[in-house]
């Protein structure tokens, strides 16, 4: 006489979750709770699985110098690492968002440019870890408020060509009382060129002339920010 088994019990639904790591299966937590090594580790767990993951991880964030250095290795340069061309543009996109949602959440708040630390702070997650460079125009309410923002260069890892007019046309569009000028140095020191400080002071004589001054020209870079009126070029 064949004995009917009962059905098994089905786990509440309520059980954790879990995700396997390093060959070992652990609690799923919070992305906001784990560390930088644990989320590439996720990341790159995708379609790579065990140790691996984690040992690559470690030696991506040793050799780059922390998640900054991801961005600037470029699909090509994970690739070369040891990335699979799926993972080192997963990595990218999930770095992308990453940085989106922080853009999304500064411009949502109204800025006051009124302090050379403001401008960093606006600047330095749009700009520093850039691999080209990049020339920005922030125009200015009569209270140092920001009216906008806008890219008005962009050039290789050693500069950009600018011209006085592709400044002060949109300043003057924007009914500026002010302006500042920012823009990065890939190559990590914010020290201003010779040609930097060069077309600053033309920059500073033309906006003199329309009335609509230069408040300051910040450079940042991986390794500091360097702030021309500081330097007396302003």
């Amino acid at each position: 006489m064949l004995e009917v088994q009962p059905p098994p019990q089905a786990r509440p639904h309520t059980q954790s979750r879990r995700l396997r790591v390093d060959g070992q299966r652990r609690l799923l937590v919070s992305p906001g709770e784990q560390s930088d090594l644990q989320l590439l580790s996720g990341v790159l767990g995708a379609t790579r699985t065990g140790p691996d993951a984690e040992e690559l991880a470690q030696s991506l964030l040793s050799e780059c110098g922390g998640l900054p250095g991801l961005r600037r290795l470029g699909v090509a340069g994970l690739i070369e690492f040891g990335l699979l061309e799926g993972q080192a543009l997963r990595l990218l996109s999930a770095l992308e968002l990453g940085a989106r949602s922080l853009l999304c959440d500064l411009s949502g708040k109204r800025r006051c440019l009124d302090h050379f630390e403001a401008v960093v702070d606006w600047a330095r997650p749009r700009l520093a870890t850039l691999d080209h460079e990049e020339v920005w125009l922030l125009t200015l309410d009569g209270q140092n408020g920001l009216i906008q923002s806008r890219r008005v260069a962009q050039g290789g890892l050693h500069g950009c060509a600018l011209l006085p007019r592709d400044v002060l046309r949109p300043a003057l569009r924007d009914g500026a009382s002010a302006f500042i000028l920012v823009h990065n140095h890939p190559s990590g020191d914010p020290t201003p060129s010779p040609d930097d400080v060069d077309m600053t002071r033309h920059l500073v004589e033309a906006a003199r002339l329309l009335g609509t001054p230069l408040l300051d020209h910040i450079v940042v870079a991986r390794g500091g920010a360097a702030s021309m009126l500081d330097l007396g070029v302003v």
